[in-house]
């Protein structure tokens, strides 16, 4: 038995599950190690398999291997070599299809965990204005963000791609990005002491929420499910949620009381008046 000590994440057990595909070592012969300090000595040398030959891994295995490879749950690595030695070596070329495979059924819902908290992190984070870059003259924003798993490679193009004229940090326990208009860097994470305070910016979400808060679609155990209260104490606007909730009934009163506003008229377009006459046509 041989133990096999990574970094925790997808370059580092791809570069080592590389090695020992191409020496041959089966799964049950590897104890994957991602805990430096726990490092164990090796019982067996990788060189008595004998001479290496070429494996190629199938891209789409190689795809799902980089999400999993985010989840915290320590038994993927073993997993996930064990699936690439059967779909190479082991001649199981269609196992990925295989959906009742345990093997491919367990990456699958640690796909989709690592789908989710993704989902989560661009739709909670919140950036805090914190400075000004003296020779710029940009406004520096910061961000914490606490996620399930180690998703912040993953889910840090969708904030360049909109947010590409800020200069930004998203900081996190696992490691912090950082974007300045042109490059990004990532540096180790942080404890959440370390991010900014509340500022003033705070105020313009909560502004903005009371704005769209509708009470008569109060559906309290669907807004958990959806925005779980972990992720609250970052959100300025969950701060009101409790207020806005408690006043819901008498705001929908209030709204029911209200005189109806007058009808809009239809703007005057050649293309909506050629629409609502082919529907009275009843053509389409």
């Amino acid at each position: 038995m041989m133990t096999v000590t990574i970094e925790p994440d997808f370059d580092s057990f791809r570069e080592q599950a590389r090695k020992l595909l191409a020496l041959g070592v089966p799964p049950g012969r590897v104890q994957w190690n991602d805990d430096a300090s726990q490092a164990m000595l090796l019982n067996e040398e990788p060189a008595a398999y004998g001479t290496p030959v070429v494996v190629k891994v199938p891209a789409a295995f190689m795809d799902l291997a980089k999400t999993v490879a985010c989840h915290r749950d320590a038994r993927r690595w073993a997993i996930l070599y064990r699936m690439a030695y059967r779909l190479t070596l082991g001649g199981e070329k269609h196992l990925l299809s295989m959906t009742t495979d345990p093997d491919t059924r367990q990456v699958g819902i640690w796909a989709k965990a690592i789908g989710r908290d993704i989902h989560k992190m661009h739709a909670f984070v919140r950036f805090r204005l914190v400075g000004e870059e003296e020779l710029t003259g940009r406004e520096q924003f910061v961000a914490w963000f606490d996620p399930e798993h180690r998703i912040v490679k993953l889910a840090i193009p969708f904030f360049v791609k909109r947010f590409t004229g800020m200069d930004w940090s998203i900081l996190t326990p696992d490691e912090c990005a950082h974007w300045d208009g042109e490059v990004l860097r990532f540096t180790p994470g942080l404890r959440r002491e370390e991010a900014p305070a509340a500022d003033a910016h705070d105020d313009l979400w909560r502004t903005y929420y009371r704005s769209i808060f509708n009470p008569a679609r109060i559906k309290l155990q669907a807004m958990r499910s959806e925005m779980p209260m972990k992720y609250w104490k970052n959100l300025p606007e969950a701060q009101i949620i409790h207020e806005l909730t408690a006043s819901g009934g008498q705001r929908v009163q209030q709204m029911m009381e209200e005189e109806l506003r007058p009808e809009t008229p239809v703007p005057n377009n050649a293309y909506l008046a050629k629409l609502h006459e082919r529907r009275e046509r009843g053509t389409t």
